[in-house]
């Protein structure tokens, strides 16, 4: 049952397990469980296999399951009971924003309710962030806000990768200007799935010059120090994400919200 090969342990069913020591085995058990369980292969509401057999099929000591089922349970992934086993909780309770379950529900295609939910946290949080910037941002941080608009209008097309990140660069940069810790860690925690809704929402945008327009109004009221004006020009900002809503549907299989 045991493999052996010169890139790293497998597990029984072919799958890798640790990779020339670059990451640990219980990180990499931690990616395949999480991976499996984001996908369904092993669905919400099923209890788990018992420890023994769990640790023959992924080819891993007691020790490092242990400590991987004790991760997902903290993430609300799954729950442990004696004599009852360890059950796959439903989605609503698990942590999205932890990198491995957001990276894996990225991987393995995100429903519209995703993008919609996290656009509603970016009305939220963005416009204060874009008030306090006005506020507080230094002469670097301005400069940074700056250098990402540039490049948004270099890249001169709303469906380029290259415009995706710039406007990715954009958002965090003022995030990062508002001196709001919160924010930033928002920010760095759900990166991958900020750039995955721009490249979304970029798609689905029929107008470059009008994106370029309300990214030019939240920039010049932060650089002018108008907190209020930087406010509302993010909310109009993200406003008009929030109107391209109906058009994700071309991508995802909608519901009513």
């Amino acid at each position: 049952m045991t493999v052996a090969r010169t890139a790293g342990m497998v597990s029984a069913n072919g799958f890798p397990i640790a990779d020339s020591g670059k990451r640990s085995v219980r990180e990499a058990l931690l990616q395949q469980l999480v991976d499996m369980i984001v996908s369904g292969e092993m669905a919400e509401g099923s209890i788990l296999p018992n420890e023994t057999e769990l640790t023959e099929k992924f080819n891993v000591s007691r020790t490092t399951l242990r400590e991987a089922m004790q991760y997902l349970s903290a993430l609300g992934i799954v729950r442990s009971r004696t004599r009852a086993g360890t059950t796959i909780l439903p989605r609503e309770n698990w942590n999205y924003l932890d990198p491995l379950v957001l990276d894996a529900t990225l991987k393995f295609g995100a429903d519209e309710h995703f993008y919609l939910s996290l656009i509603d946290a970016r009305q939220l949080l963005e416009p204060a962030a874009a008030a306090q910037a006005a506020a507080n941002a230094t002469a670097r941080q301005l400069f940074q806000i700056s250098k990402a608009f540039e490049e948004m209008v270099e890249a001169n097309a709303r469906d380029t990768e290259e415009w995706s990140r710039a406007d990715l660069d954009f958002h965090t940069a003022i995030i990062n200007a508002s001196g709001n810790w919160v924010y930033r860690q928002f920010a760095t925690a759900i990166r991958a799935a900020l750039l995955a809704s721009f490249r979304l929402t970029n798609r689905a945008s029929q107008s470059h010059e009008q994106a370029i327009i309300k990214h030019q109004d939240v920039l010049e009221a932060i650089r002018m120090r108008q907190p209020e004006a930087a406010k509302h020009a993010m909310e109009q900002l993200i406003g008009v994400a929030q109107s391209r809503s109906p058009r994700l549907c071309e991508t995802f299989v909608c519901e009513p919200r």
